[in-house]
C-alpha cells in the first residue's frame, strides 16, 4: 500500500470514534439519537480529507502516520469539549479549521526549509517580538500573563513564538556545531568552547527566558529549556553541555522557588495537596479523584461527574489545564493509557523524521520541535497526576485554546514538509 493510501486507511478508524463519541454524548444530552448527531463526525471527516488531499498534492512522501494520530487526538479533545461545554466546542471546532488552512498553507508556500535557515536571524528577531508584545500588553491570568487581546479574539503569542525561536536554534546550532565541539579554554577544568560562537545563541535564549520570567509562564520556559539542551547535544554528541543544563535548571527552579509566590505555591501543592484540599490544593485533589473513579474503562463518555447543575465544572479550568482528568474518568486507565500511546506514537515518529533527515539543519529542526511536543504532552499529564508541580500549559490538540491548536497544526506541516524531504 501506498504512503498517500496508508495514510487514508488510518484516518477512517479515527473518525468513526469521533462520530460515535459525538453520538454517544449527544444522545447523553438529548436523551435520542438524530441524524444531527452524526452529522459532527460527517464534518470532521470532510475537514480531514481534505487536509490528507492538500497533503498527497504538496507532500506525497511525507510520513502516513501522523495526520491520522493528530485527527484522533483533536477529534477526542473536540468530543470531550462538546461534552463540557458545547459553546467552548464550537470555539474550538473553529479553531480547528484555522488550523487545517494554517496546515495547508505551511505545506503551499515552505517548499524549501533552506529559506526558513536564511533567515534565521529575521525568524529568531520575530519570536522575541511575540514574547515581547506578550511581556508588555499581555493580560495575567492565573498568575501568569499570557494572553494578547485584539478585539473579540484573545490569543497566545507564546504558542508561535517557540516554534520560531526553535528554528533560530536549529539554524545558528548548523553554522556552529564544529566549532562548540573545539575547545580553546578551561575554566574551572571544563573546556569550553570560543565564547563568540556561544555569544549570539546564549543571547536569544536568555531574553527569551528573561521574558518567559516576567510572564510567569514557567511552563514555556522549561520547553525552551528542554528544546535548547536537546539541540546542544545532537548537534555536538557532548554529554557536558546536557550536565550543565540540568545544573543550571535546578539552581534556577531554587531561584524562581523563592522570588515567585505561585511557583512555591504549585511545589507546595504538588508535595502535599491535602493540606489545603478545598482552597489551594483543591484542583489537584479533584483531578486525583476523577482518575481514580474512573477505574480501569471508565464511567463511560457522558456519565462523569465533571459538571455541575449550574453547568460549571467541578475542577476549574478542567478545558485546558485538566482535560486529562477528564478524559481518565470518563474513559478510564484504557482511554487515559490510550491518549499517552498517542503521544508516544507521534514523538516516534517525529525522532524517525530526525534520524532519516538528510541535512543537518531538517534533523536539528525536527529534534527541537518534537523535544517541545514530547516536554509539552508530558509535563501537563505529569502534572495532572501529581508526578511533577502543576505548570499551566494545554495538551497538544486536544486541551481547548486557539493559539494552541493552530500552532501545532503549524508544527504538523514542518515535520510532514521535513519527512517528504528526507523520501
Amino acid at each position: 500500500m501506498s504512503l498517500r493510501n496508508r495514510e487514508l486507511v488510518f484516518l477512517i478508524p479515527a473518525l468513526i470514534l469521533t462520530t460515535l463519541g459525538f453520538a454517544l454524548v449527544y444522545t447523553q444530552k438529548a436523551s435520542s439519537l438524530t441524524w444531527t448527531s452524526l452529522t459532527y463526525g460527517a464534518l470532521f471527516l470532510v475537514l480531514f480529507v481534505i487536509a490528507h488531499l492538500g497533503r498527497r498534492v504538496l507532500a506525497p512522501k511525507a510520513d502516513p502516520y501522523l495526520l491520522p494520530v493528530t485527527a484522533l487526538l483533536s477529534t477526542l479533545g473536540l468530543v470531550v469539549l462538546y461534552r463540557l461545554n458545547e459553546d467552548l466546542a464550537l470555539k474550538q471546532a473553529m479553531w480547528l479549521v484555522v488550523g487545517l488552512v494554517a496546515f495547508l498553507l505551511v505545506l503551499a508556500f515552505v517548499r524549501d526549509l533552506e529559506v526558513l535557515r536564511r533567515y534565521r536571524y529575521v525568524i529568531g528577531i520575530a519570536g522575541l517580538l511575540l514574547l515581547l508584545v506578550t511581556a508588555v500588553i499581555g493580560r495575567e491570568i492565573n498568575g501568569a500573563r499570557l494572553w494578547v487581546d485584539l478585539g473579540p479574539i484573545n490569543f497566545q503569542p507564546a504558542e508561535f513564538g517557540k516554534i520560531l525561536l526553535v528554528i533560530f536554534f536549529a539554524a545558528y546550532l548548523v553554522d556552529i556545531r564544529e566549532a562548540l565541539t573545539v575547545s580553546t579554554r578551561r575554566v574551572l577544568g571544563v573546556p569550553l568552547p570560543p565564547f563568540r560562537y556561544l555569544a549570539p545563541l546564549l543571547t536569544i535564549w536568555a531574553l527569551s527566558m528573561a521574558l518567559m520570567i516576567f510572564m510567569k509562564d514557567l511552563g514555556t520556559s522549561l520547553l525552551f529549556f528542554g528544546a535548547l539542551l536537546a539541540l546542544l547535544y545532537v548537534a555536538t554528541g557532548r554529554f557536558f553541555y546536557v550536565l550543565v543544563g540540568l545544573v543550571l535548571f535546578f539552581a534556577g527552579a531554587t531561584l524562581l522557588y523563592f522570588v515567585f509566590p505561585h511557583v512555591q505555591t504549585r511545589v507546595d501543592i504538588w508535595l502535599d495537596p491535602w493540606q489545603d484540599a478545598s482552597g489551594r490544593g483543591y484542583q489537584i485533589v479533584q483531578s486525583l479523584f476523577a482518575l481514580a473513579a474512573g477505574g480501569l474503562f471508565g464511567r463511560g463518555l457522558g456519565e462523569g461527574y465533571l459538571t455541575l447543575q449550574s453547568g460549571n465544572t467541578i475542577i476549574p479550568n478542567l478545558e485546558t489545564d485538566f482535560i486529562f482528568s477528564a478524559i481518565g474518568e470518563e474513559l478510564g486507565l484504557v482511554g487515559a493509557v490510550g491518549i499517552i500511546l498517542l503521544y508516544l506514537i507521534f514523538t516516534y515518529r517525529g525522532f524517525r523524521v530526525a534520524v532519516r533527515a538528510r541535512d543537518d539543519f531538517s534533523r536539528l529542526l525536527a529534534t527541537g520541535l518534537i523535544s517541545i511536543f514530547a516536554l509539552q504532552a508530558f509535563l501537563i499529564m505529569g502534572g495532572v497526576i501529581k508526578l511533577i508541580p502543576l505548570t499551566g500549559i494545554t495538551l497538544p490538540f486536544v486541551s481547548y485554546g486557539g493559539s494552541s491548536i493552530v500552532a501545532n497544526f503549524v508544527l504538523l506541516a514542518l515535520f510532514l514538509r521535513m519527512s517528504d524531504r528526507a523520501a
